[in-house]
């Protein structure tokens, strides 16, 4: 049974939180996840209820979340797409780095298992090329008015 056809966008969202804030500090607070999300108290309870369900997440009430290995695998996954995603908008279109995080957050739930690892291959390919290619997209993005 495959766990990513069974999470929301919103609960991509959480795994990922915790996996960030755990990659930092081995542990994950439910405050800390509230305040990297920027979502109530109850919100985090109700998403890390939901992942313990799913056998995601391990936790107890008022202490720390910790990531199951299917949690972290997961996580990790779910990462790795925001990275990538992000990786593309700054490298290759040249959007500022603050755009492409908020931007990455949302197309990285639309995008499918098909379309980032081509993504992955092209950014990669597109910065192992010489910087003549982004000069020339730079300019004709400028000529183009965006």
């Amino acid at each position: 049974m495959n766990v990513r056809k069974k999470l929301s966008a919103s609960s991509e969202d959480y795994l990922e939180a915790i996996y960030n804030l755990a990659c930092l500090h081995k542990v994950a607070r439910c405050k800390d996840i509230a305040d990297s999300l920027s979502v109530s108290m109850a919100s985090v309870t109700g998403a890390v209820k939901l992942l313990f369900d799913k056998g995601l997440v391990d936790y107890k009430p008022y202490g720390y979340v910790y990531l199951t290995e299917k949690g972290s695998k997961e996580a990790a996954t779910v990462a790795k797409r925001h990275t990538i995603i992000e990786a593309f908008f700054i490298k290759v279109l040249g959007i500022n780095e603050q755009e492409a995080k908020s931007a990455a957050c949302k197309a990285e739930h639309a995008l499918g298992s098909t379309i980032i690892p081509r993504l992955l291959s092209f950014t990669e390919f597109y910065c192992k090329q010489s910087d003549d290619i982004a000069a020339e997209f730079k300019k004709f993005c400028k000529s183009k008015g965006i």
